[in-house]
């Protein structure tokens, strides 16, 4: 009962990070049209706003993506030793 509870709170968990990260591209993409019709005299109070706006929503995506419903899930160990070397 509660294991479908958990990966019933991580399924709306990864639903609510989609639909933001969606929001988050949307509103980065009218900041970038924003920008691009001001100038270097000109910096109007909506593009400053916009950039408050995903800048809060960019932390709540990531708050979200850090918090662990349930049992820790399964990480793989970051490899140790030295850097393969890129092909010449």
């Amino acid at each position: 009962m509660q294991d479908r509870q958990l990966k019933a709170a991580n399924k709306k968990r990864q639903e609510d990070i989609r639909k933001d990260t969606d929001k988050l591209f949307q509103l980065a993409t009218e900041l970038k049209a924003a920008v691009d019709k001001t100038n270097e005299n000109v910096l109007s109070l909506d593009v400053i706003r916009k950039a408050e706006e995903v800048e809060k929503l960019a932390k709540s995506v990531k708050n979200k993506m850090k918090e662990n419903i349930g049992p820790n899930p399964a990480v793989e160990p970051i490899p140790r030793g030295p850097l393969p070397r890129p092909p010449r």
